[in-house]
């Protein structure tokens, strides 16, 4: 794999234990988590419930299936400063609050060659402490982009055996007791085939709701997963779709959930464009679109409703033996990243 780099957002290359990682990554996000992210209404409020017995369940329930990713989250407590009881809540926050924030937009356009693209949509201020990383520890190797305080794995990530991935959040009302959403993203990065992924979240014990999608070079289509506390949606997407953050399949679209006015109207304006046939070569010109301009999809108004903007835009194309990913930070800019990897993925 060759990574090209130019790039104001970070590459940041991490190899360790996974304690040692977790550490890494809480130095990295140290600076703007104090500066900002700790000083947020939203991280009161989520830290408010750190005693809450539903996350002292979970807590116990990632320590018990996952240990590995229980010792990375105290590393990033430890590398973050912070005592480790909050930044375990604060990966729980979807899991304990429906407004929680990353909005995010998932294009996925089928064909010869499998197209995943998306908008990474968050808080403006954890900006400076987002990063691209690519790490290496007892678990498969991956790439990603990651926030500053939180596990990798919620965003859009690349892992060693191919396995592509974007998770867009979704804001459910019905969330209960189980594993915490972010915790089971975690563990699709150490999943070595589409099909493992989504054994993995069918049977697992779900807190709350996230969309994933997932591609794979020798799968002959996207896997678009919308799964809840209660329900684990999975469908082949045979036409071209979006995706943008509020649960859309017909197993799931009739739960409580909060639909804000930009994730309503990213849906339509999405969906609008793939109905003109704009987007048979290019994904971009949906992710990068700004028609309806006081809730385009992609977001860069200081004052957006949501307090999201668009902080970073990856393209996965997949072909049956090889994948290619570009990444941006801007809209119209060049790519910052490039890497394509070649090899049989099918033995």
């Amino acid at each position: 794999m060759s990574i090209e780099v130019s790039s104001s957002l970070p590459l940041v290359e991490i190899d360790g234990s996974p304690f040692e990682v977790g550490v890494a990554l809480g130095r990295h996000g140290r600076d703007i988590v104090h500066r900002h992210l700790i000083r947020t209404h939203g991280w009161a409020s989520v830290i408010a419930f750190a005693g809450h017995e539903r996350i002292v369940a979970a807590r116990a329930l990632v320590e018990a299936h996952f240990p590995r990713y229980f010792e990375e989250l105290h590393g990033l407590a430890k590398g973050l400063e912070l005592p480790f009881d909050e930044v375990f809540a604060w990966n729980c926050r979807g899991d304990i609050r429906a407004i929680a924030p990353d909005g995010c937009t998932t294009v996925m356009l089928p064909g010869q060659r499998l197209t995943l693209a998306h908008n990474e949509d968050g808080d403006p201020g954890l900006r400076p402490g987002c990063a691209i990383v690519r790490i290496a520890s007892a678990g498969r190797a991956f790439f990603g982009f990651v926030y500053p305080g939180s596990l990798p794995g919620h965003t859009f990530a690349l892992n060693d055996a191919g396995l592509a991935m974007a998770v867009n959040n979704i804001r459910s009302r019905q969330t209960g007791p189980g594993m915490p959403r972010m915790v089971l993203c975690r563990a699709v990065l150490d999943c070595g085939t589409v099909r493992e992924a989504l054994d993995m979240l069918r049977s697992s014990q779900r807190a709350a709701a996230f969309h994933i999608s997932l591609a794979q070079p020798g799968n002959r289509g996207i896997a678009s997963v919308e799964f809840t506390h209660s329900a684990c949606s999975v469908r082949q997407v045979d036409a071209p779709e979006v995706h943008a953050n509020h649960l859309i399949h017909d197993g799931t679209r009739e739960e409580r959930q909060r639909v804000t006015a930009s994730s309503r109207s990213r849906q339509e304006r999405g969906e609008e464009i793939l109905a003109g046939g704009m987007t048979g070569v290019e994904p971009l010109a949906v992710l990068w679109d700004r028609q309806r301009t006081a809730l385009p999809i992609y977001r860069e108004q200081p004052d957006d409703p949501d307090g999201e903007n668009t902080l970073a835009t990856a393209v996965f194309r997949v072909d049956m033996d090889r994948i290619a990913c570009e990444i941006y930070d801007r809209a119209h800019a060049a790519p910052l990243f490039r890497f394509e990897e070649r090899r049989s993925l099918l033995d």
